[in-house]
């Protein structure tokens, strides 16, 4: 377990970034796939889900929740698509965490990222909650997780995201995949190297204040307006200190949450705003990985 914090980064001087074609600001989309992998007693859970849904603060129970579950399926059979087809017909690049659980589920869904070549990241096996799971069973999670994503898409994934980790994940994905970043972190707005389980790793950091699981959590956004300006104001503030300092900016979408239509329009006109600038690389999260390891090492 690694004991030590970093509380300094790259610190006062920051770090000189050169993006592919000079570019001001590396912009990422992720799209999570986690309907299919969430609590449910159908899949030998306990309790029901009780995490990014429209139903805030919603109680487990020892039983199906059929509105949880409803809720959820709302993502794989509509929003998934809603969101997949506006990135498709923009061809803006797109990477999708991808719960292992939920894509053995969904054929179609499977068959429709690896035609539009997007990136797959695994998410886990389970979108659960691993502070408190015995390291033995979260092993056993994260090397099934692994070989799906081979099964179904032919090659072990390059990044990992659990999402809801505890404090062994990053060792035991480290220890038994050949993933060359992970996300777990939301401490800077550049990627950094770790040194874990006696290895050089690369974080490339995720975002949580980005990302449309405020529209599922207390004091979060209550309109698609929130949302888009929040997005905006994010961009604006790294684009201008991509004058001097490129850095890098997220987005986080879900299926089941900016899916929805009230949602989407916000979406929508966030990247009708960026797709007006010519200096912002647009990119999958695996093109980041490759630059830091050329230039950054």
């Amino acid at each position: 377990m690694n004991n030590t914090r970093n509380f300094i980064g790259y610190g006062k001087n920051d770090l000189k970034v050169i993006w592919p074609n000079k570019a001001k600001l590396a912009l990422q989309f992720v799209l999570n796939y986690e309907e299919g992998g969430e609590n449910c007693i159908l899949d030998g859970d306990k309790y029901s889900e009780t995490f990014l849904s429209e139903i805030i603060g919603a109680q487990s129970i020892e039983g199906r929740h059929m509105n949880m579950e409803s809720i959820y399926e709302y993502g794989s059979r509509r929003g998934f698509w809603r969101i997949y087809n506006c990135f498709i017909q923009r061809k803006i690049p797109l990477t999708v965490f991808g719960v292992g659980l939920a894509l053995q589920k969904n054929n179609e869904v499977c068959s429709a990222i690896k035609e539009a070549n997007i990136e797959i990241v695994s998410h886990g096996y389970r979108w659960i909650d691993y502070q408190f799971v015995d390291e033995k069973i979260e092993k056993e999670h994260i090397l099934k997780s692994n070989e799906i994503v081979k099964e179904i898409f032919g090659s072990y994934p390059k990044g990992w995201y659990t999402g809801r980790i505890g404090p062994n994940t990053r060792r035991l994905v480290i220890e038994n995949t050949d993933v060359i970043y992970d996300s777990d972190s939301y401490s800077d707005d550049l990627p950094y190297w770790e040194n874990i389980a006696n290895k050089k790793h690369l974080v490339i950091p995720y975002t949580l204040d980005n990302n449309d699981m405020r529209f599922a959590t207390n004091q979060g956004f209550n309109s698609g307006e929130q949302f888009f300006q929040y997005l905006k104001d994010s961009f604006d503030c790294l684009y201008k200190e991509g004058e001097t300092y490129p850095k890098m900016m997220n987005v986080g979408l879900h299926c089941r949450l900016v899916g929805r239509p009230g949602r989407m329009q916000s979406l929508l006109k966030f990247l009708d705003y960026v797709q007006r600038f010519d200096d912002v690389w647009i990119c999958k999260r695996h093109e980041i990985a490759d630059h830091w390891y050329n230039n950054y090492q």
